[in-house]
């Protein structure tokens, strides 16, 4: 332990053998040992004691549009990472779509790096896009080092984008399978939504009404099917639509290799509550009903739904118009992930422990980061959270550091403040207070 220069310490350290008092030695941006809480501290070393706040492993997500570069005034790696920062996040991994240009060649990916190399204020991983011409791209991109393959089954909302259709889809999914790669899959059955009313105006209930679940459950049949052929590893995005747990359970059962990720918006926020003309709140697949929501919450129980994560998918406010049929879709919550779902948790009986499988363990095992992230535990990067979980705030938009300050949580009281970040070793944002950016660009572990 001579090698040891931090000791960090709390009554209440949330390790995979649960929660207990402890002391965290870190040597070299990694954690040398978790040890009893009364250890001594190394010579040399520096203490700090968080009390009764808790220390948790900071936390992975896996699905953030930073836009940058191309719609920088969207949302760039400077703000996005600091938000990520402020709200316990210390690792995210960014969607392909929505920077200009998107992320579906070696060289795009390339051009994302460079963006991001100076800015990130937390660690940082790419996805690839998979689109209907750059099948011959997802191999390079592969050994380049992204975390795996971003599809979309209806249309996008950006032109460069497109969706595929089921023979595309096949074509990458036969691709991507080959070399044991993970498709992640925004999964809306375009007929449904074609099919769908679309009335278009201030009315939630009519947006709810053009994205039914049955779109959502119908893209998810189609993907297991093709998936159980092909023997492939996928990953449904952000998923809305409890109807559709029943067919990922049976397809598990079945031996398919299936994960599923739902977000804070769909366990905290309900469609009876969204304002009409509260564009906020649009975001596709939609919030839905309070039954559905529970529904959700019941699946997280039993593991059918494996993890959580924001999809922060920014816009500029003027982009969201009171018309719901042509506002933005996309929900900012990176800065308040953590608050939202721990609020409903506690309250639906879920342990802090539980929120921590959730938004860091299984995170991070889905992009194969399991040896360095998502845990307290010798070996792993010394990135923390210190929470203090009973303390409460009210959710200021000026307060935010995301670019664009509109948030589907204005005014709402959250439990669970955020008091430091760590990344490696290195306490990178405390009290509103932020460092220099200190974050690592992360290539897919072979």
């Amino acid at each position: 332990m001579s090698d040891v220069e931090l000791v960090l310490r709390s009554t209440r350290v949330i390790t995979p053998e649960g929660t207990r008092a402890a002391t965290v030695a870190v040597a070299d941006g990694r954690i040398a040992a978790v040890l009893p809480y009364e250890a001594d501290v190394p010579p040399g070393a520096r203490l700090e004691d968080f009390g009764d706040d808790v220390l948790l492993p900071g936390l992975v997500d896996t699905h953030v549009h930073v836009n940058d570069p191309g719609r920088t005034e969207w949302e760039g790696f400077w703000t996005a990472t600091r938000a990520a920062a402020a709200g316990g996040i210390t690792t995210l991994v960014d969607m392909p779509l929505n920077s200009l240009p998107p992320t579906t060649t070696v060289d795009h990916l390339r051009t994302k790096r460079d963006v991001a190399a100076s800015k990130a204020h937390i660690d940082v991983g790419f996805w690839g896009g998979a689109l209907p011409d750059n099948v011959k791209d997802l191999r390079p991109l592969h050994d380049a080092g992204v975390f795996g393959f971003k599809a979309f089954l209806s249309p996008s909302g950006v032109d460069e984008f497109p969706h595929l259709d089921q023979d595309r889809l096949a074509l990458s999914m036969a691709e991507i399978a080959d070399f044991d790669g993970l498709l992640i899959v925004h999964a809306e059955d375009p007929h449904h939504l074609d099919t769908a009313p679309q009335r278009g105006g201030p009315e939630y209930a009519h947006f709810l009404a053009s994205r039914p679940r049955g779109a959502e459950d119908t893209a998810i049949a189609n993907l297991i099917a093709q998936a159980k052929r092909q023997h492939a590893r996928v990953h449904v995005l952000h998923l809305s639509s409890s109807d559709a747990l029943p067919l990922i359970a049976e397809a598990r059962a079945e031996g398919v290799r299936i994960t599923v990720e739902t977000c804070p918006h769909y366990l905290t926020l309900t469609a009876e509550e969204v304002p009409d003309g509260a564009s906020e709140f649009k975001c596709c697949p939609p919030i839905r009903e309070a039954v559905n929501q529970d529904l959700l919450w019941q699946a997280l129980a039993d593991g059918t739904i494996d993890c959580v994560v924001t999809d922060h998918s920014p816009s500029t406010a003027d982009l969201k118009t009171a018309d719901f049929a042509t506002a933005w879709g996309g929900i900012s919550g990176l800065q308040l992930s953590l608050a939202a779902v721990w609020t409903e948790a506690r309250g639906r009986g879920h342990s802090l422990e539980d929120v921590v499988r959730w938004m860091s363990t299984r995170t991070a095992a889905l992009v194969g980061l399991d040896a360095r992230k998502g845990a307290i535990e010798a070996g792993r990067d010394a990135d923390f959270a210190v929470l203090a979980p009973d303390e409460t705030f009210t959710v200021d938009p000026a307060a935010l550091q995301h670019r664009n300050r509109v948030t589907a949580y204005a005014g709402k009281t959250l439990t669970g403040v955020v008091k430091s970040t760590w990344l490696r070793g290195e306490r990178i944002v405390a009290d509103g207070e932020f460092t220099d950016p200190k974050g690592q660009l992360l290539t897919r572990i072979p």
